[in-house]
C-alpha cells in the first residue's frame, strides 16, 4: 500500500497521480472486495427468503464507507502517505471519521445477525453481549480512545516509527479504522450495541470532540519541531517544502475535523427526529387499540 523508500524524481502528488500510483493488487483491495462481496452476499440471501434490506444501507456501506477507505490507501494516497504528512492527515481523517460514520450506517452487524447460520450467529451475540464489548462501546471509553490517541501518536516517537516500519504502517491505519469505529458505532450505527446512550447525551458527546481536533491541528500547524524527526527532509523531494506541508497537515486536522463534526451533528438530529417520529406513531397505535377495546360494540347499546 505505502512505500516506504523514495527516489528524488518522484513525481509531484497531483490528481494523476491518484490513478498512476494506484496498487490495485494489493492484499487491502482484496479485502475490501471481499468485504463488499459478504455484505452484497447477505443482501441476497434476505432477498432469496423474501425479506427486504433497505437499498440506503447498502448504497453508504459500499460507497462513502468501503469506498472512501479505497480511495486513501489504494489509489495514490496510498503512496504518498509516507512523502507528504498533509496527504497522511486526509487519510487519517478519513479512515479515522469518514468511513467509520458510513460503515455504521450500513448496519452490517444487523445484517449478519439476519443471514448467519445458527453456530456463527450465536458466536457473534456473544462477543457484542461480552464484558470486553460493553467497556469498548460505552461512549465515554471510546470518546476517550479517540480524542487521546492522536496526540500520542503524533507528539511521540510512535509517528516516526511509522514511517520507518512498514507493518508498523499498516497497524496504524487499522487503528485509525478500529478507533473511528469504536467511537461512532454508538453514537450513530444502527446496529445492537450494549449501553446507547440517548440521542441528546450522544449529541453532547460529539460537540465535546470539536476542541480536541481543534486544538490538535493547530498544534501541529503552531510546531517548531518536523513531525517524524528527519524523515520528511530526508526525502529531498525538490517540489515540497517538509515546513510549510505540515503546516497544511494542521489545517487538514483543524478543517476536517470541524467539518465532519457538523456533518455527524446533522445525522444525529436528523435520527433522534425520526425516532422521536416512531415513538409518537407507536404511542398513536397504543392509544387507538386501548380506546377500541374501551368502547363496547354497537349491538351492545340496543
Amino acid at each position: 500500500m505505502s512505500c516506504l523508500a523514495y527516489s528524488g524524481d518522484m513525481p509531484p502528488f497531483s490528481v494523476e497521480a491518484l490513478f498512476s500510483q494506484a496498487e490495485l493488487a494489493s492484499w487491502l483491495a482484496v479485502g475490501l472486495v471481499a468485504v463488499a462481496a459478504a455484505y452484497l452476499y447477505g443482501t441476497h440471501r434476505l432477498r432469496l427468503r423474501g425479506d427486504s434490506w433497505p437499498l440506503s444501507r447498502t448504497i453508504v456501506f459500499l460507497g462513502p464507507g468501503l469506498g472512501s477507505i479505497a480511495l486513501v490507501t489504494v489509489s495514490g494516497f496510498g503512496a504518498y502517505d509516507t512523502t507528504l504528512i498533509s496527504v497522511h492527515m486526509v487519510q487519517h481523517m478519513v479512515l479515522s471519521m469518514v468511513a467509520p460514520i458510513f460503515l455504521a450506517l450500513g448496519a452490517p452487524i444487523t445484517l449478519a445477525l439476519r443471514t448467519l447460520p445458527g453456530r456463527p450467529r450465536k458466536a457473534l451475540l456473544s462477543v457484542l453481549h461480552s464484558r470486553v464489548a460493553r467497556i469498548l462501546a460505552f461512549p465515554l471509553v471510546s470518546f476517550g480512545i479517540f480524542v487521546v490517541n492522536p496526540f500520542v501518536l503524533y507528539f511521540s516517537s510512535l509517528y516516526e516509527l511509522t514511517l520507518h516500519n512498514g507493518f508498523v504502517h499498516e497497524l496504524m491505519h487499522a487503528h485509525f479504522l478500529a478507533t473511528g469505529c469504536l467511537f461512532f458505532w454508538p453514537l450513530v450505527g444502527r446496529d445492537p450495541l450494549p449501553g446507547r446512550w440517548p440521542y441528546p447525551a450522544r449529541a453532547l458527546l460529539m460537540v465535546l470532540s470539536v476542541p480536541f481536533h481543534t486544538v490538535l491541528g493547530l498544534t501541529v500547524m503552531q510546531s517548531a519541531t518536523l513531525l517524524g524527526g528527519d524523515w520528511y527532509p530526508s526525502l529531498h523531494l525538490p517540489w515540497v517544502d517538509p515546513v510549510a506541508d505540515q503546516v497544511t497537515a494542521g489545517g487538514v486536522l483543524w478543517a476536517g475535523g470541524e467539518i465532519v463534526s457538523v456533518a455527524m451533528l446533522a445525522v444525529l438530529v436528523g435520527q433522534w427526529i425520526q425516532q422521536s417520529r416512531r415513538e409518537a406513531a407507536r404511542i398513536d397505535r397504543q392509544l387507538d387499540r386501548l380506546e377500541a377495546a374501551e368502547t363496547p360494540p354497537l349491538g351492545s347499546l340496543a
